[in-house]
């Protein structure tokens, strides 16, 4: 079989998928728009736009346009993959983008596998969730609205979607959900596991952190309104004056991923700080920006209290990490977290929005850990659901071989 991976970051969730595939003896060949480092069996092409989006294009049109112009750019590479002799049976994409757009134009006879991320909507999802972001008018409705086109397209040409998670997949829009599969992208449990013997050494500060250490952790690409870092950050200065020997490290960018970018020339860590700065003691909050995945593991592991917040969005991988790290998990009442955390069962629930609640869970669970232990074991085990080769990638070839040869997928 000869399968075509697309994304514009390759390999994105296509890490693990892609070189599995190869390992099944298919011939897999990737597209997409960076650098990609090498994955074993898999021939990688990289593609380059032409130009950028037209100055001064209508507003609504805008977010279109620049799908269109990656879908061109894809389209191109994937002429010249077919002059090449290179057919695929089998299409694996991330259409978030727009590169699959045209594909299907390029080779009709292909399946199309799409990986379906996030089908944004005005209502009942993250937009408009948080009160401090109010969908500001009726323009911003419309062009949410416009932001699926793409996505509604690429519906309509795949023969199969695959969502990670339950609630995600929930947002398609109903006329596709029969053509639906929810598989996560996998977690490797076998290395991600709890380890009593870990610590985390703070270069710039000198401290070292080990499991028996009151450690808060904090964990986003970014630190910013998407993923609760204000809710955090306002619940921090109760937590420290309760716990006296508690930390937090705060592990996270400052550039901002999701939602509306911050007024001004501050960014949303800096904001929501300062904002709490005169009643926190610095020394005993550590922000150590984007770090090694190794040190990242490590710090889950000597982590006393994990806390996850999240909009109802995609729902994060360091959950899941955090969870197969066994960690004691103080998480947000928010829809794609109440998928995987039971309150009370393996983690604690919190009102996103009260700062009150995320302190109180959290000092519970550094006050009396032993009594916690349970529930880190039942994290643990939940990971295991989602453990990447005895779970994951099974299920996404098998899925992979029955959409190519046009059955109903079991999976």
């Amino acid at each position: 079989m000869r399968v075509l991976f697309v994304h514009q970051n390759f390999p994105g969730q296509y890490e693990h998928l892609a070189p599995a595939a190869a390992r099944e003896g298919w011939e897999v060949v990737a597209l997409g728009l960076g650098k990609a480092a090498y994955l074993p069996g898999v021939r990688y092409v990289r593609h380059a736009l032409r130009q950028v989006s037209t100055p001064g294009i209508h507003p609504l049109a805008g977010e279109f346009e620049s799908k269109v112009i990656r879908a061109e750019s894809a389209a191109n590479a994937a002429l010249a993959l077919r002059a090449e002799g290179f057919t695929p049976d089998l299409i694996c994409g991330h259409p978030g983008w727009g590169e699959t757009l045209l594909l299907k134009d390029v080779w009709p006879d292909a399946k199309i596998l799409s990986f379906v991320e996030f089908n944004y909507r005005a209502e009942g999802a993250d937009v408009g969730f948080d009160p401090e972001f109010p969908l500001r008018d009726d323009a911003a409705r419309f062009k949410i609205r416009v932001k699926n086109a793409h996505n509604y397209l690429a519906y309509a040409d795949s023969d199969w979607l695959v969502s990670p998670t339950r609630w995600q997949g929930a947002q398609v829009p109903p006329a596709y959900q029969d053509r639906l599969s929810i598989i996560h992208d996998g977690i490797d449990t076998d290395r991600v596991r709890p380890n009593p013997k870990a610590q985390v050494t703070l270069g710039r500060d000198g401290i070292t952190l080990r499991p028996s250490d009151e450690v808060v952790t904090f964990v986003n690409r970014n630190l910013e309104p998407y993923r609760g870092y204000h809710s955090f950050m306002r619940a921090l200065p109760e937590i420290l004056q309760r716990r006296p020997s508690a930390r937090a490290v705060l592990v996270g960018g400052n550039a901002q991923s999701y939602g509306a970018k911050p007024e001004g020339d501050r960014n949303y860590r800096e904001i929501y700080l300062s904002e709490v700065r005169d009643r926190l003691d610095m020394s005993r909050v550590h922000f150590v920006g984007n770090i090694p995945y190794p040190a990242y593991l490590n710090l889950l592991q000597v982590s006393a209290a994990h806390v996850y917040l999240t909009y109802p969005f995609v729902l994060s991988w360091s959950l899941i990490e955090a969870m197969a790290a066994g960690c004691a998990i103080v998480g947000s009442a928010t829809a794609p977290v109440q998928e995987v955390i039971r309150d009370g069962e393996n983690g604690r629930l919190v009102d996103f929005f009260s700062p009150q609640d995320i302190a109180d869970a959290v000092v519970a669970v550094l006050a009396d850990p032993a009594s916690h232990h349970a529930m880190r074991a039942a994290a643990r085990l939940g990971a295991e659901t989602f453990d990447l080769r005895r779970v994951c990638l099974p299920r996404h070839l098998r899925l992979m071989r029955e959409v190519a040869a046009g059955l109903s997928p079991s999976v």
